[in-house]
This record gives structure tokens, C-alpha cells and sequence, in this order.
């Protein structure tokens, strides 16, 4: 019998340099990801982190994209969702959320981010 699982990596922080103002390839900006990736794994195999989502693992998949500069945040956050499926064949549905820390917005304080949501047929 199969359960279902999910792996949650919420406020992860990386400087990267992403965006459309000028001087944001220079200085960067800090960076908020949130990912919850749900797949079904038999309950026999539980126990095996071959079977499983590695999270340390996706984490280093996001990092390396987090250092590639990319001027949309929504392209940014598609081609994670990408490279983590690529990995991690099993996934049947992956949310991400980005957010700028420090928007380079006119008298503007808080931060901005997008939402991604995708179901992959097993």
C-alpha cells in the first residue's frame, strides 16, 4: 500500500542576483523559497532514504539554480520546479513560493513574491 508524503523547506534565505531594475545584477537582492513536494512512496520502503526525497539534496538543486541570474522571478521559480521533477521522477505535485526581500519599489516596505502550483500525472 502506498502513502502519501510531503517534503516541506520553508524561508530558505539566498542572495541572488534576479531582476529587471538596473543594479540588480550588480548588488542582488535576498531571496525567500518555499517548496512542499508531495509524492507516494510504499510503506515498506519508508525506511530507505533511496526511495525518499532527499531534502538536503533538493536544497542543493535550488541553491545551484538560486545561482544562475534570471530578470523574471516566475522563470526562476518554473525552472526550479523543473530541475527538482528532473531529480525526482515520483513527484506528483510541487508548490513553490518566492519572494524579494527587498523590492527596489518606490517608498514601499514589506516584500514581493509569486506562487507556482504544478500536478504531474504519475
Amino acid at each position: 500500500m502506498s502513502v502519501m508524503l510531503s517534503v516541506h523547506l520553508h524561508k530558505l534565505i539566498f542572495h541572488g542576483f534576479h531582476g529587471l531594475y538596473e543594479g540588480e545584477e550588480k548588488t542582488g537582492n535576498e531571496f525567500e523559497l518555499s517548496l512542499d513536494i508531495h509524492y507516494r512512496v510504499n510503506e515498506d520502503k519508508l525506511t530507505s532514504i533511496r526511495e525518499l526525497i532527499d531534502y538536503e539534496a533538493v536544497v542543493h538543486l535550488v541553491r545551484q539554480r538560486m545561482e544562475i541570474p534570471t530578470a523574471i522571478m516566475e522563470e526562476l521559480a518554473y525552472s526550479i520546479l523543473q530541475k527538482i521533477k528532473h531529480s525526482y521522477p515520483q513527484i506528483e505535485k510541487i508548490d513553490i513560493t518566492l519572494y524579494k526581500l527587498n523590492a527596489a519599489i518606490t517608498r514601499f516596505q514589506g516584500k514581493v513574491g509569486i506562487s507556482i502550483s504544478r500536478e504531474f500525472d504519475s
